[in-house]
């Protein structure tokens, strides 16, 4: 059974951001801007996604 998964990539600077904001982007694994992840769909990271929307630019795989 594979799991569904979501391409993660950071289109804003993580620079002067709430230091939770930052330990989301951490979390997911995101390190420079333009950088891509793929994280697996779960609800943790869903979360994560939600608290730094306005930073990220989110594809269904």
């Amino acid at each position: 059974m594979s799991e569904k998964k979501i391409k993660v990539t950071m289109i804003r600077s993580k620079n002067g951001r709430l230091a939770s904001h930052k330990a989301c982007v951490a979390g997911l694994g995101l390190r420079k801007i333009n950088q891509s992840v793929e994280v697996i769909d779960t609800p943790e990271n869903r979360g994560m996604i939600n608290k730094i929307h306005y930073m990220l630019n989110v594809e269904e795989i």
